[in-house]
């Protein structure tokens, strides 16, 4: 079982965006968590089209939580998008409920990493990083915390003090490993290793800028129409897309950095820190 999350350091980089679509391309059963603190379901209103209504929030959690029961309840308000093995939990209604979310993050971190005995992962959207409510138990609980950024000046620069405070966070605690970089639009203008020596973090993997099917995950956009060919072969525009592409390739990259993590944490004596 993994426990990944997303987050970014200011504008919108497509941290949502990923996220949906890292569940929807990803191997296993997995849990889609919106923790964003701003509050509202963008996966529902985006993706879904406002079609459906959740049947319950992460508020419902944390009262489940003040009661003691926790991870019953944590099945009773998720559910499954159309067509897939994602599971939804809708993040809050309103960013008013950030204040009772704030004991909740440390217990359903815990509740999150022993879905492991059901064989689901958990991908986290942890939304904007320093918003009052901003879920960091689950972030510096992660196996692998991501920091989704665009590659332009502005976005580096709002990202690099950030990635600073998680790296040295991450750091202190011997999880080194555990943090890098996500890039949206790798290219658009720097490529990942002149990001790399901006931001002084490892870059994990690179999204495709793909406004057009992008638009698709988060507004619920119709894809591109398709080609002669891809109607004879019976295969979407966005199933060929260069952003499924990258989703695909860079599911693989977090498993693999995932895997190289824990063997590295497994070959390292007790008592020292690698």
């Amino acid at each position: 079982m993994s426990l990944v999350v997303l987050m970014s350091a200011s504008g919108s980089p497509g941290v949502t965006t990923t996220a949906l679509g890292l569940a929807l391309v990803w191997p296993r059963p997995v849990l889609l968590v919106e923790a964003d603190p701003t509050g509202g379901s963008a996966v529902l209103a985006g993706y879904l089209r406002g079609a459906a209504t959740p049947p319950d929030s992460l508020i419902d959690l944390a009262v489940a939580h003040r009661q003691g029961a926790l991870p019953a309840a944590l099945p009773q308000v998720t559910m499954t998008l159309p067509g897939s093995a994602v599971t939804l939990l809708p993040g809050t209604r309103s960013h008013e409920q950030a204040r009772s979310l704030l004991p909740l993050w440390e217990p359903l971190t815990d509740a999150l990493r022993s879905l492991e005995a059901t064989g689901q992962d958990v991908i986290v959207d942890a939304g904007r990083l320093g918003l009052f409510g901003s879920p960091e138990p689950l972030i510096y609980g992660a196996d692998l915390a991501l920091l989704v950024t665009r590659t332009d000046l502005v976005a580096l620069s709002g990202a690099r003090s950030w990635a600073q405070t998680l790296a040295e966070e991450f750091d202190r605690t011997g999880a080194q490993t555990a943090f890098g970089v996500l890039l949206v639009g790798a290219g658009e203008p720097y490529r990942p290793r002149e990001v790399r020596t901006v931001l002084r973090a490892p870059v994990v993997a690179a999204v495709a800028w793909d406004p057009a099917c992008a638009a698709v995950l988060a507004k619920g956009a119709d894809p591109p129409a398709p080609t002669v060919a891809q109607r004879l072969a019976g295969r979407s525009p966005f199933d060929d897309s260069a952003l499924l592409h990258s989703l695909r390739a860079t599911r693989a990259d977090i498993e693999s950095t995932i895997a190289t993590a824990r063997d590295h944490l497994a070959a390292t004596p007790v008592g020292r820190h690698p």
